[in-house]
């Protein structure tokens, strides 16, 4: 446990110890070696082995509780949660790509504050790990004129404020960059906000009983989806986000001459999983043809999650600017391999209960060797996610990835 400090000076010098630690592994050759990896399969070139990464999602409270914290300034306190991840992953040992640089994420204002001009409610179990509870605001029909077309405008006197502090604190140790642009994951993923805002139950009644409404729905999220890539792209400030995880990838695109990119020079995400079990015809229907405008904006694009897509990867590989299609434990492999073959970048999902609940660990390695074996002499990329607890097993991701690095190679 980190020794709370008393003196905002010593915070800053926490900061910086740890800005030195994060630059001297972003600009290792082992650093280089991964992001080679990430963009050779992502290009469609065989990398030396498959990239190997984990994302500890809820299991961060596990890994960097919050009592682990030295710092007690709330924005040095952000900054070393995030250095301290980076540190913490760097001991996991993935292939987790390093950007060597610290990001200041572009700053925008939205009116109304709230976003959609309702609330959404959520309550959470007052028991530690419990559940929420989804009290969604479009509960009838007459609802719907409650929502509000929201209007985003960037803050250039907030960001450049961050900037000139972050510079100021770690410039000259680690170098401070603009990060402009929507998030890398999610991008397109209208069904979440849909389900926040209707309730899941209900938008599952809807698409049989109330379709226009659901209609009106995915095209208002739609709408204010493209209205926010606007806002974003007007700035002419967008940076590129090709050095992320799972979509670290050589430049997409033409390169603009006046250094201004834009968006056919980014990865967009997207996904299904509030529709996992409707049929693919009510799926299109009612998801993919509301996100096919916004994965038209994109360079490339990356679909899927936790979802089962088996039954509907032709709809998946109609997208446009596809390069990445998420293979998740419950879609079904052999079918991926069969309809993708050499032509597309597979995301290959591991079921995060089946590497974290055995006490034996013979089970991750027979379980990764038998999708490996079948996915050899195709570009993939090996990811665990959505992981909620470590269940008692501290070092299991590091198991895990020391497993997985090693098969990884045996069937490059």
């Amino acid at each position: 446990m980190v020794h709370r400090t008393t003196t905002y000076q010593q915070e800053r010098d926490i900061i910086r110890k740890l800005a030195y630690n994060v630059a001297e592994h972003a600009n290792s050759q082992e650093n280089e070696a991964i992001c080679k990896r990430w963009r050779d399969v992502n290009a469609l070139r065989k990398p030396d082995r498959a990239p190997v990464w984990c994302r500890p999602v809820a299991c961060w409270s596990e890994l960097l509780p919050e009592d682990a914290l030295a710092c007690s300034d709330p924005f040095l306190r952000e900054v070393e949660y995030y250095f301290r991840q980076i540190i913490i992953k760097k001991e996991i040992n993935d292939d987790s790509p390093l950007k060597k640089y610290f990001p200041v994420k572009a700053e925008f204002d939205v009116e109304p504050s709230n976003r959609w001009g309702v609330d959404i409610g959520k309550h959470r179990s007052t028991e530690e790990g419990g559940s929420w509870r989804y009290d969604p605001p479009l509960k009838t029909e007459s609802d719907f004129a409650k929502l509000r077309q929201p209007v985003f405008t960037y803050n250039h006197q907030k960001t450049t404020e961050r900037l000139e502090y972050m510079d100021g604190l770690i410039g000259d140790v680690l170098p401070v960059k603009l990060a402009c642009g929507p998030a890398y994951e999610g991008v397109a993923t209208l069904g979440t906000a849909a389900a926040d805002l209707r309730g899941l139950e209900q938008m599952m009644m809807d698409m049989i009983a109330e379709p226009k409404l659901m209609h009106t729905l995915m095209k208002y999220l739609l709408e204010v989806k493209l209205k926010e890539l606007d806002a974003w792209e007007s700035t002419g400030l967008l940076t590129v986000n090709i050095d992320e995880p799972m979509f670290c990838s050589d430049p997409i695109g033409d390169l603009p001459m006046d250094g201004k990119f834009d968006l056919k020079n980014l990865w967009c995400d997207g996904n299904s999983q509030e529709f996992d079990q409707v049929s693919p015809a009510m799926w299109e229907e009612f998801c993919l043809n509301y996100q096919r405008p916004i994965f038209e904006r994109f360079g490339r694009v990356c679909y899927g999650c936790c979802e089962n897509l088996t039954h509907k990867i032709d709809g998946v590989l109609s997208i446009p600017n596809l390069r990445i299609l998420v293979c998740s434990a419950w879609t079904d492999l052999d079918v991926v391999l069969n309809k993708v073959g050499k032509d597309y970048s597979i995301m290959w999902r591991q079921k995060a209960s089946e590497v974290v609940f055995p006490d034996d660990v013979s089970t991750i390695r027979n379980d990764l060797v038998e999708g490996l074996q079948r996915l050899q002499g195709h570009y993939y990329q090996i990811v665990l996610r959505e992981l909620q607890t470590l269940v008692g097993h501290p070092d299991r991701l590091h198991i895990w990835t020391d497993i997985a690095k090693e098969l990884s190679a045996k069937y490059s």
